[in-house]
């Protein structure tokens, strides 16, 4: 069982399958996995997707690791160039680990030989460009890139000067990701923000081929506003893929809600917990496993091109296929809307 549907990137000329593949694991994220373990995590994107498959990955997920870890695998799988599309996050540059740990995300990647710094502007992001391709081992590189996190970047300004200074290093980042793309480099440029708003704000400045949306567009949150705008990039041709559905894994059971601690002596913690018991006791009584309605519900917008999912266990990615070939009542639907779970005016789950 394959998934074999494929749907436009917006105007590129590109098509990918309803699943994109994360790669933050195979650079060590939370824990290390043997490389066999890695491999075998490739070796089912292969299982499970019809060529060719898409990646996302980054030079930030374990300072290059995962990077490299990809060009050798998809290597000793003798997988041809043609059969694999390569999504690379630019702006994180590798640097010689200086001591025990990191400095970048304490405590998130477990045993690196490396460390990563940021690196924004033409500059920057050209060299971050061609590290990327370089770790990949030179067989392969990256056909699709974006700048990455770029909304934590402003959003790490001391002040409106310093980020009227690091929206101009953001700007430029994009300028040299469109004269890589002039120059057949690459064939599509786009970007990756946990805020949606960030992407709505540069969309002023940079018309992106393709937008990735992160704890944006979920079952959980869903408001007018971003519909909107993502109504205004379809019009535009501009792809959209959509990361991050689960919130950090909160809506499916796990204890972190956008990858922070939800403290329950608050409003918004309270809330959390009585939302995602009412939503799981809707899906006990139809039948649905939480997941399969977080993985629905972020495709169902006629704008979303993929989502991204992102695994450690290869066994989670052939569930992944069953999911998206399963389909569910449009009664639940109806008993989310009901209970006020999902915007009672969201138009396109209604039987």
């Amino acid at each position: 069982m394959k998934l074999t549907t494929r749907k436009p990137l917006g105007k590129t000329d590109l098509s990918v399958p309803p699943v994109v593949y994360g790669t933050s694991y195979l650079g060590n994220l939370y824990k290390a996995l043997a490389y066999d373990q890695k491999l075998e995590l490739i070796r089912k994107w292969f299982a499970c997707t019809e060529k060719p498959v898409v990646i996302d990955t980054a030079g930030k997920y374990g300072a290059g690791l995962a990077l490299e870890v990809i060009g050798k695998g998809l290597a000793d799988l003798g997988v041809d160039p043609e059969e694999v599309i390569i999504s690379n996050k630019l702006g994180w540059y590798r640097i010689p680990l200086k001591g025990k740990e990191p400095t970048f995300e304490p405590g998130a990647w477990m045993d690196l030989g490396n460390d990563c710094v940021q690196r924004f502007g033409y500059e920057g992001i050209l060299r971050c460009f061609e590290q990327g391709n370089g770790l990949l081992g030179g067989g392969y590189g990256a056909e699709l890139v974006s700048v990455h996190d770029p909304d934590e970047y402003l959003l790490a300004a001391s002040d409106p000067a310093d980020r009227d200074r690091r929206l101009m290093e953001v700007l430029e980042s994009y300028r040299a990701l469109f004269d890589l793309k002039r120059d057949r480099k690459v064939k599509a440029v786009g970007i990756g923000s946990k805020d949606w708003t960030i992407i709505r704000e540069l969309y002023e400045h940079v018309h992106f081929d393709w937008v990735m949306l992160a704890n944006s567009f979920t079952l959980f949150s869903h408001p007018k506003e971003i519909l909107e705008f993502m109504d205004r990039l379809d019009a535009d041709g501009v792809g959209i893929i959509n990361s991050a559905i689960f919130h950090g894994g909160y809506l499916t059971g796990g204890e972190k809600f956008d990858y922070q601690e939800v403290d329950l002596s608050t409003k918004k913690g309270k809330f959390l917990l009585v939302w995602r018991e009412m939503f799981h006791r809707t899906c006990a009584d139809f039948g649905v496993d939480p997941g399969d309605a977080c993985i629905h519900f972020s495709l169902s917008h006629p704008a979303v091109s993929a989502i991204a999912l992102n695994t450690s266990r290869p066994g989670q990615m052939i569930r992944n296929v069953e999911i998206l070939q399963r389909e569910i009542p449009p009664a639940f639907w109806q008993a989310l809307s009901e209970k006020a779970l999902i915007d009672q005016e969201y138009p396109y789950l209604k039987g």
